[in-house]
This record gives C-alpha cells, sequence and structure tokens, in this order.
C-alpha cells in the first residue's frame, strides 16, 4: 500500500468535463478514506467548475498490464478476423459506411 508520512493511501483521480465523454486521469492525492479523497479531488481539480463527475480510486486497487507484456498480452485480438470490418460484405444499399 503506497501512503504518506501520515499513513493515508494514495489515491488517483480521473475528471469527466462538461464536453468530454470519457474520465481523464488528472493526478493523484493522499487521504484518510473514500470520501475525503472525493472532496479533496473536487477541490484540487475542479476548481473552475470544469468537471462534471469525478472518480477517486485508490492506487493499490489499480491493475495494469506492463511495457513487457504488450505484444504477447494484445496479440490473442491479431487472429479474431471477424473483428475486422473486411471480413464482412456490405450491400451496396446501405448508405452511410
Amino acid at each position: 500500500m503506497t501512503s504518506d508520512k501520515q499513513g493515508w493511501p494514495l489515491y488517483e483521480v480521473f475528471v469527466r468535463g462538461k464536453r468530454g465523454l470519457n474520465h481523464v486521469h488528472v493526478g493523484s492525492l493522499h487521504a484518510a478514506d473514500d470520501a475525503m479523497a472525493l472532496t479533496h479531488a473536487r477541490d484540487l481539480y475542479t476548481r473552475r467548475n470544469e468537471g462534471v463527475s469525478i472518480w477517486v480510486v485508490r492506487s493499490e486497487h489499480i491493475t495494469a498490464s506492463t511495457r513487457d507484456e504488450k505484444d504477447p498480452f494484445f496479440a490473442p485480438s491479431a487472429d479474431k478476423v471477424y473483428r475486422h470490418p473486411t471480413f464482412y460484405d456490405i450491400p451496396d444499399d446501405v448508405p452511410h459506411i
């Protein structure tokens, strides 16, 4: 568990902007609990009313692939030809494709 000198855990902060569709990682902070993390995230990262939604997640709960795993981890998707648009025949009378 990552924590500061007070023993508070580290949280990652994600904000969705007024014009955005996705939450974007904006930074990190330390807090005693989830509620405090949410309040501090609001105060630190949405001071100019630019956010409409905030997520806070303890850093210890995030699991990510590593740079070394990149090729083997994502390789299985390449052998699924049905995921590629060239696999399908599109009728001539279908508009906007």
